[in-house]
Formats: structure tokens, sequence, C-alpha cells
């Protein structure tokens, strides 16, 4: 075994990358760059009916989202069966394996009559000894598991877990069309790899002890098990489609960022002293077992909708203003050919950041800076697009037109002198300009929106709104 701190991400490509896999890759990957050590992207595929490249393509395209990418692979299973098949028969030669030719029927009785005399649900060995092969019978192979005595996992996370032998079965290790199970080609990936650290989700702790003996009959080192607690929804119960979507990937359509993902996953189950938000260096060097929980952790949307919003808050307009362009095109705010000013998004994101708790808010806050045209609210409009601010949007659009330097400053002298020449106050002013450039009577400061919107597209608006009152 390699000196080095060797982990690894091995998903099932049966489905997209969920919250509760990410997590797991996530504890891999802050253990292996704690310890100046390696991830390696294993891809568990050899269940050929459920297995898709989409879905390969899929977890890989999440894990890179997540800023999570491995140091080697990703490899496949279903390139290594020569492998598995010399592994298979290095334990049948060593008598460790042996051939079973129970048909189905068989198992199902003997297992019905197990549960009729509270027998533990294994297989009853009838083959165990068998000197001679069935004629005209494909084999599955089985594991000759030990029958006394117990096994013992070292669990970084869950201490000693102790399981007694007879409990284990003889486990089918190859199936009759040649094909290797999953308990095999684990260890047989885990030695060939090199892997010092199995950490992974405590729906696998009843694999660790069979694999652990497969271990011992191929004599290797056997690695140090980690067993994360499961990710549960509100209702207690494991987490499905039902609690909201599960999938990586549907936070980013969400317009999520990704260290707030990575950021809240972390705390399901792993916590240092009182702190919340994280920096990715922060939880490389912070992060350890002893810190992890034993209990399940509870998935809690809305704390991870607010600590987007922190993220998004505390983000550079710079960054936002390149990461909310996708979700401009798909809303239909602007087109995929269209070149947006960098420097003046920025300055427009700047403005509306704090309110934001997504990208997909962010774009729609957008659209009044940046669409030909605005719808208003119709409560917004009968309220303060009317005949008595008629004459202030007037005077307003004149004002506005006329200046000579369009600044925050003089915008706002504007307003403060055509409030005082009608005897209003600055709300009375503001409000029906804020409808007539935004459609609505939430937004930024009046006088910020307007320099950033610029003096063309304020007069046009104003206009607007004024052809609209007469």
């Amino acid at each position: 075994m390699s000196d080095k701190v060797r982990v690894r991400f091995a998903p099932s490509p049966t489905g997209y990358l969920h919250l509760g896999g990410a997590r797991t890759a996530l504890f891999n990957w802050l253990y292996a760059k704690h310890n100046n050590g390696a991830c390696i992207l294993r891809i568990e595929d050899t269940d050929r009916t459920r297995s898709t490249d989409e879905y390969i393509d899929e977890i890989i395209k999440g894990m890179n989202w997540l800023g999570l990418e491995c140091d080697e692979g990703p490899f496949r299973q279903t390139d290594r069966f020569d492998t598995y098949k010399s592994y298979v028969e290095r334990l049948l030669n060593d008598g460790k394996a042996y051939h079973c030719y129970c048909s189905p029927e068989e198992l199902d009785k003997n297992r019905k009559e197990a549960m009729k005399e509270g027998r533990a649900l294994k297989y009853n060995g009838r083959c165990r000894d068998l000197k001679e092969p069935v004629p005209g019978v494909d084999p599955v192979v089985r594991f000759r598991m030990p029958q006394e005595g117990s096994t013992v996992v070292d669990d970084l996370i869950r201490g000693t877990v102790t399981f007694e032998n007879e409990q284990l079965d003889d486990l089918i290790i190859q199936r009759s069309d040649g094909t290797p199970t999953y308990n095999l080609t684990v260890v047989v990936d885990d030695v060939d790899m090199e892997i010092t650290h199995v950490i992974r989700g405590d729906d696998h702790l009843n694999n660790t002890p069979r694999q652990i003996q497969l271990y011992q009959a191929l004599e290797y080192e056997i690695p140090r098990f980690a067993h994360l607690p499961m990710i549960l929804g509100s209702d207690k119960a494991r987490l499905s489609k039902r609690h909201g979507a599960t999938s990586v990937m549907a936070y980013y359509d969400m317009g999520y960022l990704p260290d707030a993902i990575v950021n809240y996953l972390v705390r399901l189950g792993w916590s240092y002293g009182d702190q919340e938000v994280f920096t990715r260096d922060e939880l490389i060097k912070y992060f350890s077992f002893e810190s992890v929980g034993k209990a399940a952790s509870i998935f809690n949307p809305e704390k991870l909708l607010w600590l987007n919003s922190q993220y998004i808050m505390n983000s550079s307009p710079e960054e936002l203003a390149d990461l909310v362009i996708p979700f401009l095109v798909k809303d239909g705010t602007v087109s995929e050919e269209q070149e947006l000013d960098r420097q003046w998004l920025s300055r427009a994101v700047h403005t509306l950041q704090e309110r934001a708790k997504t990208l997909v808010e962010l774009a729609a806050s957008l659209r009044y800076y940046i669409a030909e045209e605005i719808e208003y609210d119709e409560k917004a409009r009968k309220k303060f697009l009317n005949t008595e601010s008629r004459e202030l949007l007037v005077e307003l659009k004149e004002g506005l037109d006329a200046m000579t330097e369009f600044s925050e400053e003089g915008i706002e002298k504007l307003f403060k002198d055509v409030a005082e020449q009608h005897e209003v106050k600055l709300g009375k002013v503001a409000q029906p300009v804020r409808v007539s450039l935004t459609g609505g009577t939430q937004s930024p400061g009046i006088f910020e929106v307007i320099d950033v919107m610029g003096k063309e597209k304020t007069v046009q608006r104003l206009e607007r709104a004024i052809q609209s009152i007469s």
C-alpha cells in the first residue's frame, strides 16, 4: 500500500450526480488535499443494464462544476474484466472460492425456509464442498467466508464495529455469465490503485466485513474506512426527489454558486467551531474526520438558499457578471450573439447583488437595465403613473436630458430641486420614476439606477411613461 494518502470517489453511472454522492466526493477530495495525497475517480459501471455514458459525462460535469477535479481517472470497471477474472481464478486455485450450481428456485426455497425457521438469510453452503461439476449448468463463483469468529471494522468516524462471521454469506464474486460482482471489483480496484482510505456512505457499512475478508484472503493490507452518515430530508426520510432537487447540476440551473454548494455540503456532518462560511483553502486546512459526526444530517433548502445569497453578496461584480450571462441568454434578455459591455454589466450587477439569492434572480433583476422595453406592474402603474405625477416626470425628463455631466450627484440634486419646487417629499418624485424605469416599485437606489441605466435609456423610458399617462 502506498505511503501517500490515496482515496477514491467511485460512483455508479446509473443516474446523475446527486447531493449525497457530491458530499462523498467532496470529503474524499478534502481529505486528499489536506494530506497532500491523491484523489482517484473510478466509474463503477459493471451494471451494464443501467449504466450509461450520458450519466458518466454528467457525473464528471457535476464534479468539475463543483471544482472537485480528481488527480487520476476516470477509470472504468468495464475496462478491467480480465483483471477481475484473474483474481477469481486465484481465489479458486487457493481454495478460497468455489463454484455454486444452485438454481434461483433452490436459493429461493432455502431463503423461505430460513425465514420460517428464524435463521440468517444466507446461502446454506450446499455446494461448498462439492467435488465434481454439475453437467449443463453455468455456475456462479462464491467466496468461502469464514464461519466462526468475527470481523472488526475500525472506522474513522463510527469507531469499532464488530460483525459475527456466522452472519456473513458466502457472497457471489462472479456471476454465471462470467461478469464480476460489486464486492470483488471494489476490493481488486482498491488493491490495484493502492487506495489507503475508503471514504463512502454508511449504507456501504454492511459490505465492509465481506470486503475485509476478501482483502485477507488475497493477503493484502486493509485500507482505513470512514463511513459517512446519511443525508435525510426534513421528514427524516432518505433524501430524494420529493425533498427538492437532488441532482447537482439542477442547482446550477437554479442559479446556485458552486462554492455555496460545497460550503453547504461540507457542513452536513462536519463542523469547525461555530464557523459557517469557509473559503476553499480553509476547508482544506481544517478538514479532519475527528470533526465528522456519526448522526445523519438534515438537508435544509432554506439554509442553502441563504448561504448562496451570502456568496452572491460577497462575490466580485466582475465574477458575477460572467456567471450571470448564460442565465440572461436562457431567459431571453439577451441573445447568444449579443455582446454586453462587461464593465457596464459589472456596475449593473453591483447594484443588485445584495438583493439576489440566486443567479436566476439576478438575471431577472437585470432585465430592466438591458431590455429595450419593460412591462409595468399594473398595480404600480395605476398608483404612480397618473396625472398627479406627470408634471414631475416631464420636468425630470427635461432636466436629465439637459445635463452635461451625468452623475449620481447631479441626478440627486435635480430630484431634490424638483421636489422642493413642488413642495413634495422626495419619495413622491422617486417612485413614479422607479416605475417608469423598472416597471415596479422595488429597485436599488433610484439615483444609482439612473446612473447605471444611462442618460439615453432613462430619458426614453420617462418619455414612454409620460405618453402612457397622456
